[in-house]
């Protein structure tokens, strides 16, 4: 069965707020980012974010790919999973049991990306998790959580044992399933993204090679906050305000259609 047309972005521009429509904008950026690194899974997987000044969040329209997502076809919905906008998309079940469960006691968190790579998934079925063996994993490191698997998210009493697992942490691994990060803006959370997906990517490398490998000391791990500080210029140690508006520079000199 085809899909309907989705709003023009016109319409959906007229209908929302500008903090919104900015938020729409990266997020749509996001999924093309996320498209742009290889880390989509067809139409499969997901990434929020809240809408400025409410409890709602947008998510993708389940149907499409990330490479398609613009910021009028995101999908507007409450902590219910109700859609707030006409929209002829539905949402990703799952993706509404995961992201509603961390913006419901997260309220610090802004974004959360979720990801099924195949180094992500192949680190997240091994019993040891994350190794301190690279420089990125020591930043993931110093705010990760575990959450055992119990099958594709359609449960909703799952939530409360998420939630308990993350904490007050912004990377998750899902044993057996994904990636997963949080923070304070879009930007954080893609850069945290990236530095978790590429301590996987080294870690299943360096173990393919066979040798013995190198852990990194624990007094150096203790002190990771502070390294991410000082290296991104932040306080708060993700930099996603840095490595930002470099992204969106190579996103539209390649896939400028997220705007629309």
């Amino acid at each position: 069965m085809s899909l309907a047309p989705v709003l023009s972005p016109q319409n959906v521009k007229d209908h929302v707020s500008p903090a919104e429509w900015q938020a729409r904008i990266d997020l749509a950026a996001c999924y093309r980012l996320v498209a742009l690194h290889g880390w989509d899974d067809l139409i499969f997987t997901h990434i929020s974010a809240k809408v400025p000044g409410t409890d709602d969040f947008l998510i993708n329209p389940y149907g499409l790919m990330f490479h398609e997502i613009t910021a009028s076809s995101l999908v507007k919905v409450d902590q219910a999973g109700n859609k707030l906008m006409d929209s002829p998309y539905e949402i990703n079940p799952a993706g509404y049991t995961i992201h509603s469960a961390i913006h419901e006691v997260r309220h610090d968190v802004t974004c959360v990306i979720h990801t099924h790579t195949a180094a992500g998934v192949a680190v997240a079925a091994q019993k040891q998790g994350v190794l301190p063996i690279s420089q990125q994993s020591i930043f993931v490191l110093s705010s990760l959580a575990y959450h055992a698997y119990e099958g594709v998210a359609l449960n909703h009493e799952e939530k409360a044992r998420l939630q308990a697992d993350l904490g007050d942490k912004n990377f998750l691994m899902l044993h057996n399933h994904g990636l997963l990060t949080c923070g304070g803006t879009i930007a954080d959370t893609f850069l945290m993204m990236f530095t978790f997906q590429r301590a996987c990517d080294i870690q299943v490398l360096a173990q393919n090679g066979g040798a013995e490998l190198i852990r990194i000391e624990p007094q150096i791990l203790a002190g990771a906050k502070a390294m991410m500080t000082a290296v991104t210029k932040s306080a708060q140690g993700m930099g996603g305000a840095l490595a930002w508006p470099a992204l969106l520079r190579k996103l539209d000199s390649q896939d400028p259609g997220y705007k629309s």
